[in-house]
């Protein structure tokens, strides 16, 4: 059994507001990890948890819990009974109710004691806590960090460490700090029928070289004003949606008024490149600022060198952003703050501003952005003027696998043996055909002439894309048992990675397929080797290599199902799209609406729910994202 676990997430309750996030027990309560165990239980903040405990106990026992929902605003109340104090049959007479809410930068506790005895009841309610100003990359390679020792100042408590600094504030609570695990928090209360005993304690975090801040502004009013479906799961699937991504705004320091979304909670807290920009493009019917602040934000990290470290390129959008340099020991990354290994979000990018500008996105903000876009296309027409976008990490430590698929055993062959570097994903290929395609309307449209010498006139990007489209035709069409359809990549032997993937779903409507491929593609999609009910599956059941709970092997995603629905639609296949509109509203169901990273790949025929992948993220942007899908697919918006 290995030393070190990756935490599970799918039993825990989440508050949120980025780049703030508190994580604990159904309960409330925030423990510390058990001997031989993980947790992700704590209060984060910049990708550092600055509180790793935070037990509530009454007369020196913890309440029973009774229940707990999240309010309208997202924050969690726990209702606790603490029989110890009062009866011990019939009716509870105590109820201990705890409110916690999250800021950007801060978390506090509004916590009552109510009663229905008139004679009084004295008791003590104490908190205790501890911090460890663990780095985030520490919890989630389940790495144990000892607590640090708080100091008291003129404000509170305070524990600090390097650049991040947190502070505790309880009024009117006596701190004990005699116990060398963590401060505790004591207060004396007395409460009777219609004198509730009230107490609250704040944390507030800073820290000083944060990358992301959160939004200053409310929520986009396109995503305010939906209008709530008549069909009450898709009116719950988007209402708590919404509610997510409005938690998932951040921006840059440098940038304060472009938002753009955080891919997840906990892990991937910060700005994304690919994710950022599937999460903005699922919701342009809802309106265009989010992508303008989105394409704005990423278009100031555009690469500018090449550098086999960053895998940055010239005109390249990039993957991640973090505080400093990301290291999991278990899985033998070592990335860059700023890190550029990722084929398909310069393409997107140019995708998402074409659409953006058809949505309404304003015409002098698209054109600021269109020497940008310049640069992305000359990017993307280099790579494929004699043949298809790939990848090859050659720092030794960065992504094997480049695509939205990036784990180590992404991309294999029917017989489970791993495709050889350079890779070449078929639905990059479609997102490099509509980015030349989709680049050529935008320069034509405000004026633009490109640059014959890097390719980028609009009729040499026309043409490029032509000449891919003829060369996918002739390099990624396989046929099985079932007849037709798209090999997940080529390999660096120029081979055909046979498996039937999930992945052929995002050509749809690219223009990189004839009608005709577009429908056997659809095809396959709809068979049940693809389509378990709750989704399309990562990987279909033929594959050697298939597991349901497999990350990328088997396992269902709701973004790739909802691109794929997308479409779809867009390619006029309406009832297939919603099938499996359909067969994400049950995953959603069975998930309280809160759609995670991922689900397992089990057949719904074979289960009675979607069970979850344990350690998936939750809330994940374009998971939220793909409610607008649904809906659109269910016809609803």
């Amino acid at each position: 059994m290995p030393e070190q676990l990756q935490p599970f997430l799918h039993d825990l309750e989440i508050v949120l507001r980025a780049p703030t996030q508190a994580w604990s027990g159904r309960d409330g309560q925030i423990r510390p990890a058990a001997p031989g165990t993980a947790t992700v239980h704590g209060l984060m903040h910049s990708d550092v948890r600055v509180l790793s405990e935070a037990v509530l106990e009454i007369g020196g026992r913890e309440a029973e819990p009774a229940g707990s929902w999240h309010d309208d605003d997202g924050g969690l109340v726990v209702v606790g009974l603490p029989r110890h104090l009062g009866t011990t049959w019939g009716d509870p007479t105590l109820r201990l109710t705890r409110a916690r809410r999250v800021e950007a930068g801060s978390m506090h506790e509004e916590i009552e004691l109510t009663s229905s005895t008139a004679e009084p009841v004295a008791t003590e309610i104490t908190v205790r806590l501890a911090a460890d100003l663990a780095p985030m990359e520490a919890v989630k390679s389940g790495i144990t960090t000892p607590p640090l020792a708080a100091e008291e100042a003129e404000q509170g408590l305070v524990w600090a460490s390097g650049e991040v600094r947190a502070t505790l504030e309880a009024p009117g609570a006596v701190v004990d700090l005699s116990d060398p695990a963590g401060p505790v928090l004591r207060w004396s209360v007395t409460a009777s029928a219609g004198k509730p005993a009230r107490v609250r304690w704040r944390v507030a975090a800073e820290d000083r070289i944060a990358v992301v801040i959160g939004a200053r502004r409310a929520a986009p009013h396109g995503w305010r004003g939906v209008r709530r479906p008549e069909e009450t799961r898709l009116a719950r699937f988007l209402e708590q949606s919404l509610r997510d991504l409005d938690g998932l705004r951040l921006s840059l320091p440098a940038l304060p008024d472009a938002e753009f979304l955080a891919a997840g909670a906990p892990w991937f807290f910060t700005l994304f490149g690919r994710d950022s920009l599937w999460a903005a493009r699922l919701l342009l019917p809802l309106g265009p600022e989010l992508a303008a602040g989105t394409l704005s934000v990423l278009a100031s990290f555009q690469g500018t060198k090449s550098d086999p470290e960053s895998q940055e390129d010239a005109g390249k959008i990039m993957h991640e952003l973090r505080r400093g340099t990301l290291t999991l020991h278990g899985e033998q990354l070592s990335l860059p703050p700023l890190y550029y290994g990722t084929v398909d979000a310069t393409p997107l990018w140019v995708c998402l501003l074409h659409d953006a500008w058809r949505a309404g996105m304003p015409a002098d903000a698209v054109e600021r952005l269109l020497p940008h876009a310049e640069r992305a296309l000359a990017w993307v027409a280099d790579g494929v003027k004699d043949g298809y976008l790939n990848y090859l990490d050659t720092s030794g430590h960065g992504l094997a696998n480049q695509g939205w698929k990036d784990s180590a055993d992404a991309v294999q062959f029917r017989d489970g043996q791993l495709a050889k570097a350079p890779i070449s994903l078929c639905e990059v290929q479609g997102y490099a055909h509509e980015a030349l395609v989709d680049g050529a309307q935008l320069l034509e449209a405000f004026g633009r002439r490109g640059d014959v010498a890097l390719g980028t006139s609009p009729a040499q990007l026309r043409d490029t894309a032509a000449a891919l489209a003829d060369r996918f035709r002739a390099d990624f069409w396989l046929e099985d048992a079932l007849g037709a359809y798209v090999a997940i990549a080529i390999d660096g032997d120029g081979k055909p990675v046979d498996t039937v993937t999930s992945n052929m779903g995002h050509l749809l409507g690219t223009g990189l397929l004839s009608p005709e491929e577009e429908g056997i593609v659809a095809a396959r999609l709809a068979h049940p080797e693809l389509d378990s009910g709750f989704g399309l599956r990562t990987l279909a059941t033929s594959s050697a290599g298939f597991w349901p709970l497999s990350y990328h092997c088997g396992s269902v995603w709701a973004h790739d199902t909802a691109i794929a629905i997308r479409g779809l639609l867009a390619s006029g296949h309406g009832e297939a799209a919603s099938r499996l509109a359909e067969g994400l509203l049950k995953a959603a169901e069975s998930f309280e609406y809160r759609m995670p990273e991922l689900h397992s790949g089990d057949s719904f025929a074979d289960v009675g729910q979607a069970l979850p992948y344990p350690s998936a993220c939750r809330p994940q942007a374009w998971s939220a994202a793909s409610a607008v899908v649904v809906a659109q697919a269910l016809g609803a918006l």
